[in-house]
């Protein structure tokens, strides 16, 4: 740990670096799920949770975690998602006060048609320009800062 408050020259650019390609990677992202699924990628977040739950059903706390969606924002999506009949929600039959949402055979079928191309659009972007050792690497590292900011 450095005793000075700010940060060093190289930690500032790659904060800086780190930042600007979190944004343009979230919009392209956003902007491709839009274009191929016709839904935000938060949508296609929830269906894919579900979609690997067991019984394609979670509890909706557990789904806001799980897609990093607070409980306000999840239960609008989950509401929109209803709407299109790709997600159906029912109370917790052992916590009445609870919810869980499930994923129809409709939403499977939404999923399944628009993962290719949510595939390739993060493979494009995030993959095919590093190596496996990169690959590696940013993966360590991101579990590294992770966990660093879960304690």
């Amino acid at each position: 740990m450095s005793d000075s408050p700010w940060l060093s020259a190289p930690q500032q650019q790659a904060w800086r670096t780190y930042l600007a390609m979190r944004a343009a990677l979230e919009s392209r992202i956003e902007r491709d799920t839009q274009r191929s699924a016709g839904m935000p990628h938060a949508y296609y977040l929830v269906l894919a949770m579900l979609s690997e739950a067991e019984d394609r059903t979670l509890r909706m706390s557990q789904l806001a975690e799980f897609a990093q969606m607070s409980q306000s924002r999840l239960s609008h999506a989950v509401a929109r998602l209803e709407e299109s009949g790709w997600v159906k929600r029912r109370s917790a039959p052992e916590d009445r006060r609870g919810q869980l949402a499930t994923l129809t055979d409709a939403g499977w079928e939404v999923l399944v048609a628009a993962a290719p191309a949510h595939a390739e659009t993060v493979r494009s972007i995030m993959f095919d320009c590093l190596s496996a050792e990169q690959v590696r690497q940013l993966t360590e590292i991101c579990a590294i800062v992770l966990k660093r900011a879960e304690d």
